[in-house]
């Protein structure tokens, strides 16, 4: 495992993604970079983030839209999310079911060492009755 240093660079993105509500684009956390003063470069966010999702320290998923997003990961561990559409909320869960549904796929069709993500995208009860 190769351990990546601790830049400047690296604990900006680290922090501002802590003070993040919910999941956020490269971009938009750029953007709250530099709006901060920080001239760090969009090329480095993306790195950052990708070895922090790497090395369990970010959640990364993909939007409906197909854009990679981020946020601080609250749990060690794999979990699955709940994420609103229109809040970003995001709630952790664990899902015991999909759990036992993928691995028996898996072993029908001779797949071993099967891994998955899954993420449900849907109206918070805020954002439901608003």
């Amino acid at each position: 495992m190769v351990v990546k240093r601790n830049t400047w660079q690296r604990e900006a993105v680290r922090e501002a993604l802590d003070s993040s509500d919910g999941f956020i684009s490269a971009q938009g956390l750029h953007l709250q970079l530099r709006d901060a003063g920080s001239h760090i470069g969009l090329a480095t966010v993306y790195r950052a983030l990708a070895d922090l999702a790497t090395e369990g320290e970010a959640d990364s998923l993909q939007s409906p839209e197909g854009e990679a997003l981020y946020r601080a990961c609250e749990s060690t561990g794999h979990h699955h999310h709940l994420i609103c559409r229109n809040c970003g909320l995001t709630v952790e869960i664990e899902a015991g079911e999909v759990e036992r549904w993928a691995r028996a796929v898996a072993a029908e069709h001779g797949f071993t060492d099967a891994r998955h993500v899954v993420d449900i995208f849907g109206l918070c009860e805020k954002c439901s009755t608003a």
